[in-house]
């Protein structure tokens, strides 16, 4: 299905792995050219040219920048003063115990996961309304809804990026420009898969055993008993970001595996 997202510009923050790459990814092979994000200038330009060898029909370019940095998201204005997609992925996670998260890691969560969103969306979201075009899209998690205590900095941050996303969407009323939320479940990042090989070394599992076998004991709650691939979550922000989701505002978009048990 050809999404009509032809020619159009998408800065994907955190883009050299996992969900944010996938989202490149997915986004390049409709024909858009993304710029690749990440702290580590080699990592992203490995990026870009993994995606250009890929799709050479598009440019994707090199958009190092830590953007928890004020000043480097000022260079990154810069360098990219437009964009027609911004997709705010780019985030920390950790299991803590509550009583570990002192007021250091709070602050730098709140920077992390919600402050260096805002800023580039604080930036590039007055041009697409003057555009009346262009797309945002926040990448939160179901711990925005159903927090599992594992980790209450995080899910704090990512009921945060909803209540963000819904203010902002307000704005746009009366424009083509659409601001949501999408919210993962369980995924397949490459750090997750390297955990969940390291937690049966010795018992001759294959991978899709070892994942079946951590599901069952551990993700009982999931319906669909595997991780979440990255590229169907890059599919499915393909799909957010083209015009045929349009009537999409400020709506918390689930992909979870069922993992959630409520109707909302």
């Amino acid at each position: 299905m050809d999404m009509g997202l032809n020619n159009k510009t998408a800065l994907v923050t955190g883009s050299t792995k996992g969900i944010g790459k996938a989202i490149a990814i997915e986004l390049a092979r409709e024909g858009v050219h993304v710029l690749i994000n990440g702290r580590n200038d080699e990592e992203v330009e490995r990026t870009v040219d993994e995606i250009k060898s890929a799709f050479p029909a598009t440019s994707p370019q090199n958009a190092t920048a830590d953007i928890v940095d004020s000043g480097q998201r000022e260079a990154l204005f810069e360098k990219y003063p437009s964009v027609d997609i911004l997709v705010n992925n780019m985030g920390v996670y950790e299991i803590m115990k509550y009583e570990d998260v002192n007021d250091e890691v709070w602050e730098k969560y709140f920077r992390t996961n919600v402050l260096a969103a805002n800023g580039l969306t604080k930036f590039y979201l007055p041009k697409m309304l003057g555009n009346n075009d262009g797309r945002i899209i926040f990448i939160a998690s179901e711990e925005a809804v159903m927090p599992s205590g594992l980790m209450p900095q995080y899910a704090m941050t990512k009921s945060m990026l909803l209540s963000l996303s819904k203010s902002l969407s307000k704005l746009t009323t009366g424009t083509e420009v659409t601001v949501n939320t999408i919210m993962p479940g369980p995924t397949l990042s490459e750090q997750v898969h390297q955990i969940i090989d390291s937690m049966y070394p010795d018992e001759g599992l294959t991978f899709s055993e070892k994942e079946k076998k951590f599901m069952a004991g551990f993700l009982p709650q999931s319906e669909i008993q595997r991780f979440i691939r990255p590229n169907e979550i890059g599919r499915l922000a393909a799909f957010v970001c083209s015009p045929y989701a349009s009537a999409f505002k400020g709506s918390p978009i689930r992909m979870d595996g069922g993992m959630v048990p409520t109707i909302f």
